[in-house]
């Protein structure tokens, strides 16, 4: 089976989703299905199955920046290549952003599964919802990444009493194996790791404020990514000689990083949909603490598998860092756990149940 797997974020730029399109593209891959990615791409493409669609623009968007492709050539060339592929299953992520993700919804080549990523808030949705609600009827199978992509999408896109207008919750999914076949990064003290954009939503700010209240932790905090934010914290923490900035990493990178470190934190604030990456530090047995959102409580229950504290609470979050790094026994129960955790999100069931949906939608349509 053909299927074109369609992303409107570029792959240049490290992020949740366009993780989640790779991984598995890659595992349907090796199940036999003759995958392609379509998607914006700042420089060569990350891997040999991927059609680049141009570059992307930095775009607005609830918050944050996404880099997005939403100008006239991107939807020129993902006309053409949806064109000449001739897909039999056409899989398009976030089917009503901007760019190349609309266009295919649009156009409706081929039998199309959407999976709907976002959560929290979302203006387009607010003030376009009925345009796009009908627009998101015209996909063949609806995916929502977790319940809190559920009630957006229901809060906005579904009109009352409409049957077809169902959509299927599936979690994102984690390589576990590759995860844990990847040596760990070593280092010659306890590692805190932070990934993620340096912006307000993420919380990088509460993650070193939590570390200036604890001066004589002796840790070395690895802070991964960039972004608006990244300079001014620079220079305010400064001072702090535990912080190593790493910039962007690659994804084999971050891996490594997360296998060496100590401990995975993830101080968010609020739009989180999903925490694919703390089931990804669990996969690479690191204990997690986090932000206790709605959408983290979706991989994580306090005190099993990871430790949450409120969001922005950098007193709280100091406690716990210190409680993990400083009690093996905890942090022990944590990584067990944790590890439990993350197989029921193995990457290869969530392909497994991709191509279930593929073959039903596609025998749906040859009748």
């Amino acid at each position: 089976m053909r299927v074109g797997m369609v992303c409107p974020y570029s792959l240049s730029v490290p992020g949740g989703v366009q993780a989640q399109v790779l991984g598995l593209a890659a595992e349907l891959r090796t199940r036999g299905y003759e995958v392609r990615v379509l998607a914006p791409c700042d420089g060569p493409p990350p891997t040999a199955f991927v059609t680049p669609l141009g570059d992307s623009l930095p775009t607005s968007a609830n918050g944050s920046i996404a880099p997005l492709a939403p100008d006239p050539s991107a939807a020129l060339r993902t006309m053409r290549a949806l064109r000449d592929e001739q897909f039999d299953v056409i899989h398009v992520h976030e089917p009503l952003a901007p760019g190349p993700a609309i266009t295919t919804t649009t156009m409706h080549l081929a039998p199309t599964v959407g999976t709907f990523h976002a959560a929290g808030r979302s203006s387009m949705y607010r003030f376009l919802g009925g345009a796009l609600g009908r627009l998101a009827e015209r996909l063949d199978h609806r995916v929502v990444v977790s319940k809190d992509a559920l009630e957006l999408v229901q809060r906005y896109l579904v009109r009352g009493g409409d049957a077809g207008a169902s959509y299927e919750v599936l979690y994102n999914g984690v390589a576990v194996e590759q995860i844990r076949a990847t040596p760990p990064w070593g280092h010659d003290r306890p590692a805190i790791l932070f990934l993620g954009r340096h912006e307000e939503r993420k919380g990088l700010r509460v993650l070193l404020e939590a570390l200036r209240r604890v001066p004589t932790l002796d840790v070395t905090c690895w802070v991964a990514g960039d972004g608006p934010d990244t300079q001014h914290l620079r220079d305010e923490f400064a001072s702090d000689p535990r912080l190593e900035w790493l910039g962007r990493i690659s994804e084999d990178d971050k891996l490594a990083r997360l296998r060496g470190a100590s401990l995975f934190c993830a101080p968010s604030l609020h739009g989180e949909s999903f925490g694919v990456v703390l089931l990804e530090a669990m996969a690479a047995a690191t204990p997690v603490v986090a932000s206790a959102l709605d959408g983290y409580r979706n991989v994580v229950t306090d005190g099993v598998d990871g430790v949450l504290v409120a969001p922005g609470d950098a007193e709280a979050l100091a406690t716990a860092l210190v409680d993990v790094l400083s009690d093996a026994s905890l942090a022990g129960r944590l990584v067990a756990a944790g590890e439990a955790r993350a197989e029921q999100f193995s990457m290869a069931g969530l392909a497994a149940r991709y191509g279930e949906i593929y073959a039903r939608i596609a025998s749906r349509a040859t009748g």
